[in-house]
């Protein structure tokens, strides 16, 4: 079976996130939420780094409760850098705290943070034709300033345009992989 080249074939959990996980849609608040997060954590390493970390990000996270996480206070953070197995980054957790903040207000006016993102392309799915995987794209410049302008933190248009392969607005899978 054929996967997209940066698949490392030695790790499973590589190897399920690429073909169960990556580039799928989704559409619930909870799953857009917690890969929005872990997107924001994953700046300066590397996404095997996150996954090896993501039920431990789980547990410390109230499985990506938004309302949950909006409401931490300073004994939350300091608990959560406290904690080793996750990355232990006050910028990070801090940003997670003010962008669930953010997240619950997009919410409010959108119905969902779902229809928010999934309004920049009017519901469909942008599948990659080229077999080059940009690092950003015009697309993720919008979305990346449009949150930021609403004073989300760790969004940058890299970041983005990962968090859209992650939940599936993007697909990047290459040509010759099975989940092209």
């Amino acid at each position: 079976m054929k996967r997209c080249f940066w698949v490392d074939e030695k790790s499973e959990i590589y190897l399920k996130y690429h073909d169960e996980e990556w580039g799928v849609p989704k559409y619930d608040d909870r799953e857009l939420f917690e890969l929005l997060v872990l997107e924001s954590f994953q700046a300066g390493l590397s996404w095997l780094t996150v996954l090896k970390k993501r039920e431990a990000f789980r547990d410390a996270f109230d499985n990506f409760d938004v309302n949950k996480v909006a409401s931490y206070n300073e004994a939350k953070v300091e608990s959560l850098l406290q904690n080793e197995n996750i990355i232990r980054s006050r910028g990070k957790i801090n940003a997670a705290i003010n962008n669930a903040k953010i997240f619950i207000g997009i919410q409010k006016e959108y119905g969902s943070f779902s229809n928010y993102i999934w309004g920049f392309t009017d519901n469909k799915i942008i599948k990659n034709v080229s077999n080059k995987i940009p690092v950003s794209t015009p697309l993720s410049d919008k979305i990346s300033k449009d949150l930021k302008k609403r004073g989300m933190k760790y969004v940058g248009t890299v970041i983005i345009y990962s968090y859209l392969q992650s939940i599936g607005i993007v697909n990047d899978h290459e040509k010759d992989c099975f989940r092209y």
